[in-house]
């Protein structure tokens, strides 16, 4: 994989021979995206000191495919596409069931058991084993999606292509991200999170713990808790205004089960749901 990494580096550096048509240039390329698509590499890992490690190469084969890859019509019974990634394949070999209306690009990965509803997954991404996308969720191009997760309908997890080295989201194993929440520019679940339906997480949004009134951070759900969408109130020249932030209303013991009569009741203790 060294010597990939290496031939991948130097076309980014000068795309000549993609320009010229070499196909060895392209074949590169190619085995690069085989790679994300078998799983046997990802764009981006959590670390062993819990920061996310982002694979540069990969990133830039990816765009390194869009500069080279032409225009095509694609026909799957009476629905026509035109684009320039083809779509996954042999999905009942890799163990992963896709409703009608689903669709996943080729350089992205679902791992065994992974459900697809009407959704989609972009080139990049990886999808961990047993998780549900639910009907119309997205999973950007280089989302890390953990084991065990349920993206619930409508659930948009942006992606982040340039520039290379930015981090991608990253969702741990066992979350449960609710309904129509939106989780964008490299912001973070922990493991065992549940995100409240409608939150919006980005890299600017704070994440307030609602027993202190602390400021957790910007962009990361800390492991095992539970959070809501809130505002908190801000002082402007033009007057007071809600601020968006994500409000931590329970803490979680790690590994513990979300029982979803309990976690019902614990977002309407909170007014999070009618």
């Amino acid at each position: 994989m060294s010597d990939l990494r290496a031939r991948i580096e130097a076309l980014w550096a000068d795309r000549t021979p993609l320009a010229e048509g070499d196909p060895e240039a392209r074949a590169a390329v190619t085995d690069a995206i085989d790679l994300l698509d078998s799983g046997e590499a990802r764009v981006a890992e959590v670390g062993g000191d819990g920061g996310v490690v982002v694979n540069q190469w990969l990133k830039q084969a990816i765009l390194l495919l869009f500069s080279m890859a032409e225009m095509e019509t694609i026909e799957l019974g009476p629905f026509e596409f035109a684009d320039k990634i083809p779509l996954k394949a042999d999905f009942r070999a890799a163990g992963v069931r896709v409703v009608p209306g689903a669709s996943a690009r080729w350089g992205s990965f679902l791992d065994r058991g992974v459900i697809m509803m009407p959704s989609y997954v972009n080139i990049g991404a990886r999808v961990g084993a047993n998780t549900m996308v639910d009907t119309w969720a997205t999973v950007g191009s280089c989302a890390q999606i953990g084991a065990n997760v349920h993206l619930s309908g409508g659930v948009g997890i942006g992606g982040v292509l340039e520039p290379p080295q930015a981090a991608p989201v990253v969702v741990g194993d066992n979350c449960l991200v609710g309904s129509r929440c939106i989780v964008a520019e490299g912001a973070r679940l922990g493991d065992g999170v549940v995100l409240g339906a409608g939150c919006v997480l980005t890299a600017s949004i704070p994440v307030i713990d609602a027993a202190t009134g602390q400021e957790l951070g910007r962009g990361s759900v800390p492991p095992w808790s539970v959070a809501v969408s809130a505002t908190r109130q801000r002082e402007f020249d033009g007057g007071t205004f809600g601020v968006p932030c994500v409000l931590v209303i329970k803490h979680l013991e790690p590994g513990q089960g979300h029982d979803k009569a309990k976690l019902n009741a614990v977002l309407r203790d909170h007014g999070a749901v009618a």
